[in-house]
């Protein structure tokens, strides 16, 4: 008598279990990019909108330079998250895609950071409590 062997279910299938189809990867890596570079360039736009209409208002102008650094912040995060989500179900182009976009959007911000950083410069440090200042010939400079 011969034994049969005991029929498992089958194991489910992970995203990440074989490698997304080119087509699919193709058209989910296009209307990520197309979509995510329409609400930056929309944002970036209306972020411009208002710092032309604040019309030299300095603390309205720094309000609106802030919150675009922020959301900037929150859309790298975003594009990120879709390129680890990307890398995990194997599509290879929409990896590709979201590195890219995740490029952009961190030139955007370095450019965005930097030029707050440059219209507010720390301020001096303070004399020490200790400091005398340097005369000709005193022989008291520290």
């Amino acid at each position: 008598m011969t034994q049969s062997h005991p029929v498992f279910p089958a194991r489910p299938r992970w995203p990440w279990s074989r490698r997304t189809p080119t087509p699919r990867d193709l058209g989910v890596a296009l209307l990520l990019l197309v979509a995510e570079a329409g609400v930056v360039a929309g944002v970036v736009l209306e972020y411009g909108m208002q710092f032309w209409g604040a019309q030299g208002e300095q603390w309205e102008i720094d309000a609106i330079a802030l919150a675009e650094i922020a959301w900037l912040r929150y859309t790298a995060v975003a594009v990120t998250v879709c390129a680890g989500l990307a890398l995990l179900c194997r599509a290879r182009w929409t990896v590709a895609s979201q590195v890219l976009a995740a490029v952009a959007v961190g030139a955007l911000l370095t450019h965005a950071q930097r030029d707050w950083d440059r219209a507010h410069p720390a301020p001096a440090p303070t004399p020490t409590v200790r400091y005398g200042p340097c005369y000709s010939g005193s022989g008291t400079c520290e």
